[in-house]
């Protein structure tokens, strides 16, 4: 049996893992790659929000082997290194962020760019659409995403709204697929000026109501295949024991690992109420409770920080 119960209930998180991939999203790219052939003709490839780096692996395999093949591959979080791929460390909202990406590529424009990026959600809809927007990619389907995909109609020939197999049905999950960089005359990428100018678009402001704008949206891979929201048996076929494979890269410095190691210790969230605990005990905490009542006791706060504005490379 499985040591997790992923393992039995995520079968895109087994197969990840008995295949070397770091994590299952490798199978969204791959599966978005058979429909649009995302890989042809690039030589110069970059990986936004890319830890652990599964995207990166494709893109490793993929064009890191050709001779004048580039990846770079960018995160705040520090990520295991693959071959063919240049890592950065850095904030993408961030202009030398950019800057350093350029210059490796020694000015010339990336052929591809990728992100599957996504800020802590809130639950907030509102909020989170729009701080998801802001990656431009990996968007929430929502009844306010026409807005983003309005401003990529600017700036790419063909913009369609893609749901790869891999992806959860229960999740809302897709990816913006952007293809024939075609930005208008006379625009320049700068970080301090908005996105989108709609009198880039005379045809957009001639648009009103549910007719301004018409998103396609594709499914990906094969249908017939794994079902990524169905549990599938741990039984092999030849009537063989399953073996539990470990994570092929576990993450290096993962944003919870404090909280994961507060619980190991058991102090994390405890809650103590004063009518299950000796008085002698509850005086010996740090912060002495002022009522006999319920508290929850942390041992430390956990802040998560959520990406900004994503970066129009050019």
């Amino acid at each position: 049996m499985g040591r997790t119960s992923k393992d039995k209930r995520d079968v895109y998180y087994r197969l990840a893992k008995e295949n070397g991939w770091r994590a299952r999203s490798a199978f969204k790219l791959l599966q978005l790659d058979e429909e649009f052939q995302l890989f042809q003709g690039v030589t110069r490839a970059v990986d936004l929000c890319a830890a652990p780096g599964s995207w990166s692996q494709v893109l490793s395999q993929k064009i890191g082997g050709q001779g004048s093949g580039h990846v770079v591959a960018v995160d705040l979080q520090a990520m295991a290194p693959l071959p063919g791929v240049l890592q950065i460390q850095g904030d993408i909202t961030q202009l030398s962020t950019a800057k350093e990406i350029i210059q490796h590529f020694e000015g010339c424009p990336a052929d591809l760019v990728l992100c599957d990026g996504a800020p802590d959600v809130t639950g907030l809809h509102d909020v989170d659409e729009y701080m998801q927007a802001q990656l431009l990619l990996a968007i929430f389907r929502g009844r306010d995403v026409t807005l983003i995909y309005s401003q990529l109609r600017v700036f790419f020939s063909s913009v369609l709204c893609a749901k790869p197999r891999s992806s959860r049905n229960s999740s809302i999950e897709a990816f913006a697929v952007c293809q024939g960089y075609d930005p208008p005359e006379g625009f320049l990428p700068d970080l301090t000026k908005p996105l989108l100018d709609h009198s880039y678009d005379p045809d957009f402001n001639q648009l009103d109501g549910p007719t301004r704008i018409i998103v396609p949206f594709v499914t990906c891979g094969d249908l017939s295949s794994y079902d990524s929201d169905r549990s599938y048996p741990l039984d092999l076929e030849d009537g063989s024991e399953y073996k539990y494979t470990p994570p092929t890269q576990p993450p290096i410095s993962p944003p919870y690992q404090e909280a994961c190691t507060l619980k190991k210790k058991g102090r994390l969230a405890k809650e103590i109420r004063s009518q299950d605990c000796p008085m002698s005990t509850v005086d010996t905490l740090p912060q002495p409770l002022a009522a006999p009542q319920c508290h929850t006791l942390l041992a430390s706060e956990v802040w998560k920080h959520g990406p900004g504005p994503s970066v129009p490379f050019p």
